[in-house]
């Protein structure tokens, strides 16, 4: 059986985020879905499990990285918006419960979106997988 577009696999955070990655300050905002038809934006709902979507934007932490765009999009699906632990901008975060669906980009490349149930302040704010 062939694997169906929008496939969520899942996937640990220290394999997305090596380095670790830091909350972009202000970043949370609740997802939209634009309905052609209408012309109407409204609040996006997870087709899976009913919750609200919310769009957290963070800086990925890999030196590797270096002189590319280090920040990543991850929707966490909610019943209410997720609010950090730590009000200091720029604060180490984990993603719980992360799933990732490959899809291919309006350039024709590769892309990856990014979903979590929720996220929390990294333990001792280091690298993942410490």
């Amino acid at each position: 059986m062939a694997l169906k577009g929008g496939t969520r696999f899942s996937v640990r955070f220290e394999d997305v985020f090596p380095a670790g990655c830091v909350l972009v300050p202000d970043s949370i905002t609740e997802a939209q879905d634009y309905n052609e038809a209408t012309r109407t934006r409204t609040p996006a709902v997870d087709k899976v499990s009913g919750l609200r979507v919310w769009q957290v934007r963070v800086m990925d932490m890999d030196p590797d990285l270096a002189g590319r765009s280090r920040e990543v999009a991850v929707k966490i699906s909610a019943g209410v918006q997720p609010v950090p632990d730590s009000g200091a901008p720029f604060a180490p975060v984990e993603f719980e419960g992360m799933t990732v669906t490959p899809y291919v980009g309006q350039t024709g490349r590769l892309a990856y979106s990014y979903r979590a149930t929720g996220f929390r302040a990294m333990a001792g704010g280091g690298k993942a997988g410490k």
